[in-house]
């Protein structure tokens, strides 16, 4: 058998990243930044004397590696481009050329084997150029690199460095300030697609587009992680063995079921799947998730799984995807050193189903946005009607047998403001002006702090322009104490139309009785002050045996009487 059909049998048998390996910087793909640098370099002949490729793995650094190094030795360059049919780029190629030596550092990190490569530096070679390609180059030794460092800082002229690696951190920095760093990228989903359609078209392989898609992701951006999971696809003929089923998970997490969670993890743990790498994708579907409810437009997921990860997402709330995104990012730091892995998901997984069983932060926040969401979603009771209230130093025996004393009608308070008061806005229909009045008065001012009630009770609704409220009272005092209970009345207003109101007090001596309106002007104090009874009880003298009202001349009084019911001041 010639050497020809040899290589096209192990082609064959190989596995598809190996069989469509790009062999020319043309076929290099996602990484365009790289391919121009170092065409142009080898073009006009201004290549350096060493190179640091680093970047995630999968992305092509090695194989632009042993391209530069067809590129050098080709014999018929096109542009600064290897002809890839030449007997150097196909030596190269078999990985059976003199010109091109390899060396993985991650098993290869001592400094004797340094020493080798840079003592064969030195001996001549059959093209122009020899070209060492370092592997994995954070992993040597300390003194391996410093017996790098001596070669690269004075390199023999034919000599070219390639020093590839997924950790350029971790390289001295005295190495890194001696080569010309170019960073590979992940590559994006189209450009994956693009790669993994045209294999199936030369590979003539009998997929169709959702085992593509599926392949897209797994890979991660990773052209050969991808070429890999589509091998495996092709190979079990079954997408859903390509990667767990994470929708149990998910609905166990929506619904806060501990138990549920974990029969999910344990029947994924029992088809043959690691605890780490179920984190790992788990993760990757919830980011998913996440971006589809925050930025739509970065997400990579497609078809059926968008809509999927979508629907998750939604159910799930921002908030939460948030936390458990943070709460498994934490879990897969302590895997790396837990005796058992599965334990730790366990325990994260049990921790996001019940809020109740975690003191963090996140988790508190998390329980009381759901009591806020029950809170809203929750019928408003109907409220009950106030005990009525005696006067100041009344007797219960009076008041029980005095008739009832109607307190006077909202409509008739709201006529007198609209005839006398000025209004600066168009108010709205009358009928919607009452009920807003009278759920005032009904609804609303129950649920305000007992201190604004007594406040709020000498208040009218003065007019509703969109989502300006005006309320008036009848002197300046009122007007500034009501500035202090503004927060609790918008609360209480939002909670009872389920809106946010601009309020407004305003000062209108006709806003309510004369009787019952506080006042700074008043005449010498009368009797100890009274406070308006809500309905029958003897509370006065008035004329027909009625209620004269509250008799109060501040808001002190007030609070005096709610506080200290039946005192009278000496």
């Amino acid at each position: 058998m010639s050497d020809e059909s040899s290589v096209a049998t192990s082609h064959e048998a190989a596995s598809l990243y190996r069989r469509f390996r790009p062999g020319r910087f043309a076929e290099l793909r996602g990484q365009d930044h790289v391919v121009r640098a170092l065409r142009s370099a080898t073009s006009s002949g201004r290549v350096v004397h060493a190179y640091l490729f680093s970047g995630p793995r999968g992305t092509g650094k090695t194989t632009a590696a042993r391209i530069l190094a067809k590129a050098l030795n080709c014999e018929h360059p096109v542009e600064g481009d290897a002809c890839d049919v030449c007997d150097s780029c196909r030596a190269i190629t078999r990985g059976a050329s003199l010109d091109v030596i390899e060396l993985d550092a991650a098993s290869n990190n001592g400094v004797d084997d340094i020493r080798e490569i840079t003592a064969g530096a030195w001996h001549g070679t059959p093209g122009r150029w020899k070209v060492y390609i370092v592997d994995e180059v954070h992993q040597l030794s300390r003194a391996a690199s410093a017996a790098l460092l001596k070669t690269l800082e004075e390199p023999p002229a034919h000599v070219v460095f390639v020093l590839a690696t997924t950790d350029p951190h971790k390289v001295l920095p005295t190495i890194r300030s001696r080569t010309q760093h170019l960073e590979f990228r992940l590559l994006a989903g189209d450009t994956l697609g693009d790669l993994l359609r045209d294999v199936r078209e030369r590979a003539g392989l009998p997929v169709d587009d959702a085992v593509l898609d599926a392949a897209v992701r797994l890979g991660r951006g990773s052209a050969r992680d991808a070429l890999s999971a589509l091998d495996q696809m092709v190979a079990t003929g079954d997408l859903g063995d390509a990667r767990p089923s994470f929708d149990g998970l998910f609905d166990a997490l929506s619904r806060s079921d501990a138990s549920a969670a974990l029969g999910a993890v344990a029947a994924m743990v029992r088809d043959g799947w690691d605890p780490e790498q179920l984190t790992e994708g788990f993760v990757a579907e919830i980011r998913q998730a996440f971006l589809l409810l925050v930025a739509p437009e970065v997400a990579d997921a497609v078809d059926t799984d968008r809509a999927r990860l979508a629907a998750w997402g939604e159910q799930l709330g921002l908030a939460r995807t948030v936390r458990i995104l943070e709460s498994l990012g934490r879990a897969l730091r302590e895997m790396k050193s837990a005796v058992e892995r599965l334990v730790t998901l366990e325990v994260v997984l049990v921790r996001l189903a019940r809020p109740d069983m975690d003191n963090s932060l996140e988790a508190l926040e998390e329980r009381v946005s759901a009591l806020e969401r029950a809170e809203r979603t929750a019928p408003v009771p109907p409220v009950a009607p106030q005990a009525p209230r005696a006067p100041i130093g009344s007797r219960p025996a009076a008041a029980a047998s005095a008739p009832s004393t109607p307190r006077p009608t909202v409509e008739a308070t709201s006529s007198a403001i609209a005839a006398t008061a000025p209004v600066t806005s168009t108010p709205p229909a009358a009928a919607d002006l009452d009920d807003v009045r009278r759920r005032f008065e009904e609804r609303v001012v129950p649920r305000t702090a007992r201190s604004a009630q007594l406040l709020l009770r000498g208040a009218r609704v003065h007019a509703l322009d969109d989502q300006r409220l005006t309320l008036a009272v009848a002197n300046e005092e009122l007007r500034q104490h009501a500035d202090v209970i503004l927060p609790g009345l918008r609360s209480a207003l939002e909670h009872e139309f389920k809106t946010s109101f601009v309020v407004e007090v305003i000062v209108d001596p006709t806003a309510v009785p004369p009787a019952s309106a506080p006042s700074l002007n008043s005449t010498p104090r009368r009797a100890p002050a009274r406070v308006e009874a809500d309905v029958g009880d003897d509370v006065g003298d008035g004329e027909d045996g009625a209620d004269p009202g509250v008799v109060v001349e501040s808001v002190a009084e007030h609070l005096i009487a709610e506080v200290f019911p039946g005192a009278q001041e000496l």
